[in-house]
């Protein structure tokens, strides 16, 4: 089955076809780091790293490019206010960037380039429009003009005439028109800034993503990505940039957005409170959980976060990793023979299954379909694996679960966790019941245990526990 994709710019699913076959390029709009990555900040990234997998997992070789904005109001105003460069303030928020992302298991992009690395690129390009008629300097500011683009407000489904009918009066009334946009501002005290032909000055928000897109990726690429806040007006102005640039159509094949994440079905603000960084959520949950609660809905969709929420994300994950802890004690202590009948009926059902995540994740990358099926391997095993099981037969589906998981970028394993005095006291104190044959007192310990969240399971190689 091929990939279909939802194409933002097209409004409808449409089959993938690399421009490179072979290849995917994709290129994903990343943080700007004046602070620590927000929940919001996280979806997309999370988003992208399983799109990136499971390209991957299909045979693509593929090329991942996701910048940092390291220019930028709020990185200079918290610099300012804080007394420090604004290099000490990227320098430490790109840090705490790759903090959260490795412990969330994002990969790591193939290049992540920087505004301020890449200055004279984009000025290339702000000459380059300036020279074929889509800019215009005034008074050491560059603005692109919208209306020298027929293809402006496509990717929004705005049309420009609907939206200059209904705009306010610009504060700066030499532009030719309310939407034209910045490509470059003239310096302003207290800001970095960098020479140009039209004075010193920086760039202006849009022009950096056409600028490094360009230089890593080419004239045309297959993917682009990003929250669906960016669509109107960053994904529009990189695409009236980039075409009045190249003249070349499309500058983006297959545009991806993601849904935006509210907190208890309100939008997250930090006037109500509700604001949640990564690393806050880190010092509650393992960011698995995070993870897995994110994949849990078409990247599309809304999502609601809450605790509630959270909780049962974090119950649904510790069943797969229980049953893939489950599958690994088996698999090392089963027989080495030939799959009996049921085994070998067993494992086609779960070949079936691979295939039925391998179609919904060719579905524009559905995730939430997708665990679903994990869920049917995970019944599957729990139902035809015992002590009794051939090594074989528990260890393919020990790799069929791991496989599904490593595209997802979960990773389907208990942390080991020290029990304390009273539950290690309790677990010596049913076996010495046991061995004086009370078991009714075996029973009440089991139960008690079970109330503190510790499962056992006695096998032949002594007492298994795990936690509910």
């Amino acid at each position: 089955m091929a990939i279909k994709v939802y194409n933002t710019l097209t409004k409808k699913k449409e089959e993938f076809v690399p421009l490179h076959p072979g290849k995917a390029y994709m290129y994903v709009c990343g943080v700007t780091p004046y602070n620590h990555p927000h929940i919001g900040n996280a979806r997309p990234f999370v988003t992208w790293d399983v799109i990136r997998r499971f390209l991957e997992h299909e045979g693509y070789d593929v090329l991942h490019v996701q910048n940092f904005t390291d220019v930028d109001d709020k990185i200079i105003n918290t610099a300012n206010k804080e007394g420090v460069q604004w290099s000490d303030i990227c320098g430490r928020y790109i840090d705490a960037y790759f903090e959260v992302m490795d412990k969330l298991n994002v990969r790591r992009a193939h290049v992540y380039p920087r505004v301020s690395e890449h200055m004279q690129e984009i000025i290339n390009v702000v000459q380059t429009l300036i020279d074929k008629g889509y800019a215009y300097e005034l008074d050491g500011d560059v603005y692109y003009s919208v209306e020298k683009f027929d293809r402006y407000g496509e990717l929004s489904g705005r049309k420009l005439e609907d939206m200059m009918a209904g705009a306010r009066v610009d504060v700066n009334d030499k532009k030719h028109n309310p939407f034209d946009f910045a490509l470059w501002k003239a310096a302003k005290p207290d800001e970095p800034y960098w020479e140009s032909p039209w004075g010193n000055g920086r760039p202006g928000w849009h022009i950096e993503c056409s600028a490094m897109s360009m230089k890593y990726l080419g004239e045309s690429f297959d993917f682009h990505g990003g929250g669906s806040d960016l669509i109107f007006p960053h994904h529009e102005n990189e695409i009236a940039q980039s075409e009045g640039c190249t003249g070349v159509h499309p500058f983006v094949r297959y545009w991806l957005h993601n849904g935006f994440i509210t907190v208890n079905e309100e939008k997250m603000s930090k006037s109500l409170g509700n604001f949640f960084t990564v690393r806050e959520i880190s010092e509650k949950y393992d960011l698995q959980v995070l993870r897995f609660f994110m994949l849990s809905a078409h990247y599309r969709s809304p999502l609601n976060f809450s605790a509630d929420l959270m909780e049962s994300a974090k119950t649904g994950l510790a069943r797969i990793c229980n049953a893939a802890d489950s599958l690994k004690h088996y698999a090392g202590a089963a027989k080495e023979a030939e799959m009996t009948a049921e085994e070998m009926t067993a494992l086609e059902e779960a070949k079936n299954l691979a295939k039925k995540f391998d179609d919904a994740m060719d579905d524009d990358f559905n995730t939430a379909d997708a665990i679903s099926v994990v869920f049917e391997l995970v019944r599957l095993a729990n139902s035809n694996v015992n002590e009794d099981g051939t090594k074989a037969f528990v260890q393919s589906l020990l790799d069929e679960l791991l496989e599904l998981g490593d595209i997802l970028g979960l990773v389907f394993e208990t942390k080991e966790e020290i029990l304390d005095e009273e539950i290690e006291k309790l677990i010596e104190e049913r076996q010495v019941a046991r061995k004086e044959r009370n078991f009714q007192r075996a029973d009440e310990i089991r139960a008690e245990l079970l109330e503190k969240g510790i499962v056992l399971e006695d096998t032949r190689e002594g007492v298994k526990w795990k936690r509910a």
